[in-house]
């Protein structure tokens, strides 16, 4: 009777054995390759249908982002900071990733949008602005100064809703005449036009994120800006120099997509990686069956002594 309940006990273990690497090799797969980035990137001017170019409005035919990927920003053009000191872009590259948004402070509706998903992505995220990554918001609008800079920037920062010391030496909001500002504004693709009917710049909505040595990355459309799209692009963007293991295995199954501004998946980098996560697995398996098998007769003799004892 023992012996019978020692041989069941055995197969019992083998199986359960069996269930229990199919499962974790299961969930290898689909934690690394089969959850969905969640992709909210959104086009500043979606393409409509059905609407000829007479119908749009003279002042909105000029005005768009056209994307220069790994252009190079400006980084010898001078701006006035907050604080109505000169200073030249380069002094913000070097050391991390930045964000650059390009709106004027006085506007009445869409730069505060632009602003708002700004602030509203990057509250989101895990990195703090100033420490693994800084922002320059930039006015397109030679008439305003320092004056309306710091008033924007008081107002980001207490939106931000964070405390660190870094943060304000972090995020930038510059002015400046207009030859700077046309080259800035050349070197991203922001196309823009003032109309004087309205008395108001025409413009798109988007944000872009350069390297540290201030090429151009990644272009993020519309008002709101998808936290994960944003943290994905600035690790890209440092070389893997800031975020975690998981954020690296992401990109490994992930690329970024420049039409959509949004991450889609590398298909032949998920087929590489879903092939050695089944080699792993049924190398676990086989181990673990091995053993099994080893320590079985061992198992099957010791009942057996008892029973006849």
């Amino acid at each position: 009777m023992k012996i019978t309940r020692s041989r069941n006990a055995v197969i019992a273990e083998r199986g359960s054995a069996r269930r229990l690497v199919c499962r974790v090799a299961g969930l290898l797969l689909l934690a690394a390759c089969c959850s969905p980035l969640t992709a909210l990137g959104q086009y500043a001017q979606p393409p409509q249908s059905g609407v000829s170019s007479s119908d749009v409005p003279l002042a909105l035919k000029n005005i768009g982002i056209e994307q220069r990927l790994n252009g190079q920003i400006p980084l010898e053009t001078t701006f006035r900071d907050e604080t109505g000191r000169t200073v030249k872009l380069g002094e913000y590259f070097g050391n991390k990733p930045v964000f650059i948004s390009l709106v004027y402070y006085n506007c009445p509706m869409l730069c505060n949008q632009v602003l708002n998903g700004l602030v509203s992505g990057l509250r989101t995220i895990p990195f703090t602005v100033g420490k693994e990554f800084d922002v320059i918001t930039v006015s397109f609008d030679p008439r305003e100064g320092p004056s309306d800079a710091v008033r924007k920037k008081e107002i980001a920062l207490h939106d931000y809703r964070r405390t660190d010391a870094e943060i304000a030496a972090g995020w930038h909001f510059l002015t400046g005449d207009k030859s700077s500002i046309d080259a800035l504004t050349e070197a991203v693709g922001f196309n823009y036009t003032f109309d004087t009917a309205t008395n108001q710049y025409a413009h798109a909505s988007g944000i872009m994120l350069a390297t540290p040595e201030g090429k151009l990355s990644h272009y993020f459309y519309g008002i709101e800006y998808a936290p994960r799209e944003m943290r994905l692009g600035l690790v890209e963007a440092s070389a893997g120099k800031i975020g975690s293991a998981v954020d690296k295995l992401t990109l490994y199954c992930y690329h970024y997509d420049p039409t959509t501004g949004k991450y889609g998946p590398a298909i032949m980098n998920v087929m590489r990686l879903t092939g050695i996560l089944t080699v792993v697995g049924v190398a676990a398996l086989i181990l673990i069956l091995q053993r099994r098998r080893r320590h079985a007769p061992q198992r099957l003799s010791t009942g057996e002594a008892g029973g006849a004892a």
